[in-house]
């Protein structure tokens, strides 16, 4: 279960980390990264501990706006060598 749910404007941007960032009751932080939020991911772990928290924000603020779609990675294709 999720140590807590907290909105994503409740969260720091941190640039060093490239990641968005929120206290941590074991004193380090919560982290996720804008390609884990393009990605659907809604949980910020702590690297120090067990604990989790679930992440609320509007997906549609993380997708591409060319395609209006979430971001996919790019899908590995089979080469026939000859």
């Amino acid at each position: 279960m999720s140590y807590d749910d907290v909105e994503i404007e409740d969260m720091e941007w941190n640039h060093e980390l490239q990641a968005y960032t929120y206290p941590c009751p074991c004193g380090d932080l919560f982290q996720i990264t804008k390609e884990d939020l393009k990605l659907g991911e809604e949980i910020a772990r702590c690297p120090s501990c067990t604990l989790y928290i679930t992440v609320i924000y509007n997906m549609e603020d993380f997708m591409d706006k060319k395609t209006s779609k979430p971001f996919e990675p790019a899908k590995q294709q089979s080469v026939t060598v000859a």
